[in-house]
């Protein structure tokens, strides 16, 4: 069974998204909010939360900085 192109399949984004959600709520920041605050749509900071956007680095860098972590600091606990 073929997926729709914007599912998620790939175990390194699906585990990156999932940590960057881990690392918002645990700052008790809303989806929206953080969104705005890296300045992103909260449409695609869903799509990385869920793993179905394949990241470029300085969004990387945005997102990690917001966090206050480092791009590393983003993929501990994945691989």
């Amino acid at each position: 069974m073929d997926l729709p192109e914007n599912m998620a399949t790939d175990p390194i984004q699906i585990a990156l998204g999932n940590r960057i959600r881990e690392l918002r709520k645990a700052k008790g920041w809303a989806q929206e909010a953080f969104a705005q605050q890296c300045g992103m749509h909260r449409g695609h900071m869903g799509q990385i939360e869920r793993g179905e956007s394949n990241l470029t680095l300085s969004t990387l860098l945005v997102i990690a900085e917001k966090l206050e972590t480092t791009v590393s600091g983003l993929f501990e606990e994945i691989a």
